[in-house]
């Protein structure tokens, strides 16, 4: 009888409870989640049951015309976010510190410029780039490939994952301009740049 009592049965009133604990999922997560994961917080195993309960939240949030959205990203899985216009405004309210200023305007270079060489990189941001590169593939923000003697550098899934961007880079690209009010990259990082007040 216990077992019974834990278990809600299907009915309208589940169907809402299913929705609202889809909606909470996303919420504290704060990173895109998958089908299984959902799945797992709202009892449902069926794809096709899970995609349209995320898929009526995100309609909702569309018709609310809310700062805070919830997309299909195109690998199936859904992720809450803020809309990129009000991001810049508030994201230094955010309890989510993770770079300091050098690496994270390196990160955002090679985001908006990848793929990008890293001998590119360094001549834009100056020496300490190369430290910022090591401490953002540690963080597993960045990936490389060897080219010569240098190497290619782009942006992760966990990179986009942690932001909230879009997988697609030319998608993200765009995201990352509204965020950052970037209109023009290189003459925006070049800009920031000093050797002298530059943070490691």
């Amino acid at each position: 009888m216990e077992a019974q009592s834990q278990t809600v049965p299907p009915t309208k009133t589940s169907a809402l409870l299913q929705q609202q604990l889809c909606e909470a999922a996303l919420y504290v997560s704060g990173r895109p989640l998958d089908f299984k994961t959902i799945g797992s917080v709202i009892g449902a195993r069926s794809e096709e049951k899970i995609r349209s309960i995320a898929r009526a939240i995100a309609e909702r949030y569309a018709k609310m015309d809310s700062p805070v959205q919830v997309l299909e990203l195109p690998d199936g899985r859904f992720v809450m976010q803020l809309r990129p216009q009000f991001a810049k405004n508030v994201r230094r309210l955010s309890n989510r510190p993770l770079l300091t200023p050098g690496p994270l305007r390196t990160l955002s270079f090679i985001a908006l410029r990848q793929p990008i060489a890293q001998s590119h990189v360094v001549r834009v941001r100056g020496k300490l780039a190369y430290q910022h590169v090591k401490q953002l593939k540690e963080m597993d923000l960045i990936s490389y490939d060897k080219l010569g003697r240098s190497r290619v550098l782009r942006t992760t899934t966990t990179f986009a994952d942690y932001f909230n961007l879009n997988h697609d880079p030319a998608l993200m690209k765009k995201e990352l301009k509204n965020v950052f009010d970037i209109t023009h990259p290189q003459q925006s990082q070049t800009a920031h740049y000093s050797p002298s007040t530059e943070q490691s």
